[in-house]
């Protein structure tokens, strides 16, 4: 009979023989990582700047460390429930309420990155996912889904926010399909490689913002600006993506880790 502790030891053999892979889904944060933009009658999120306490010097001859100021929707990061109005009365909705077993779930990706390269104001719709199931079978419950767009590759702040004089221009999902996924599969939430988990054109949409608006209405999650989306088989991994035990936090930076299938 398999025992818990013989499959934690299992899983421990795996990641050293290379049969199981960890693939970092993080983008690297930095005062150059880009931040959303609002518009300007809205208060604007800091992007991180780095202040140094102390480099092996009088400041403290032994140790290196540094303060840090940032928004808590910075680089790659998680949004809570408590993110949105929609969701700031439901109940463990902040990043220390919410349970630790819910950060981990196993991964759906769809690749949608030819799509996108075509038109970047792609949005995925319930019939894209529909289309993605009869080939990879049906979302499990709690599971993350995430979108493959190579949105990540690209270069530059200008580049990644893709602003223009009638707003951000990005791939994302229709209203429909937000309320599929929520309501229909009962993902855990869905993660996207840009900077947040709305369409750049969602302002427009009704309701607007569907991926804030009923995705954390419905308890559920979003991960943003994360990478590597393409080393993911579109089933078959799992991902934990944990955000800082933040007092209150509406959602925090995170390092996004996928376990897959090796080689070996």
């Amino acid at each position: 009979m398999t025992t818990p502790a013989t499959l934690l030891a299992q899983l421990v053999g795996a990641l050293n023989q290379g049969q199981i892979q960890v693939v970092d889904l993080t983008q690297p944060l930095g005062p150059d990582t880009p931040v959303i933009e609002l518009p300007p009658i809205f208060a604007q999120s800091p992007g991180l700047t780095v202040e140094r306490i102390s480099y092996y010097d009088d400041a403290g001859p032994m140790w290196y460390w540094n303060t840090i100021r940032l928004g808590e929707h910075t680089g790659t990061h998680f949004d809570a429930p408590a993110h949105w109005i929609t969701g700031r009365d439901l109940p463990d909705n902040t990043t220390d309420t919410i349970p630790p077993r819910r950060f981990i779930g196993p991964a759906c990706v769809v690749d949608v990155s030819r799509e996108v390269a075509e038109d970047e104001d792609f949005v995925l719709t319930p019939d894209h996912v529909l289309a993605w199931e009869r080939d990879h079978g049906v979302i499990p419950a709690g599971a993350w889904f995430l979108m493959r767009t190579d949105w990540s590759k690209r270069r530059g702040r200008e580049a990644f926010l893709n602003v223009r004089e009638d707003g951000a221009h990005s791939p994302g999902f229709t209203p429909e399909c937000v309320r599929f996924l929520a309501q229909e599969r009962d993902v855990l939430g869905v993660g996207v490689e840009t900077v947040g988990t709305d369409a750049g054109q969602a302002a427009n949409f009704d309701p607007p913002f569907p991926a804030h608006n009923i995705m954390q209405g419905a308890g559920k999650f979003g991960l943003a600006s994360l990478c590597n989306l393409d080393q993911l088989p579109p089933v078959g991994a799992v991902v934990i993506a944990a955000p800082l035990k933040l007092v209150n936090g509406s959602g925090s930076p995170l390092r996004v880790l996928a376990l897959v299938p090796g080689q070996a």
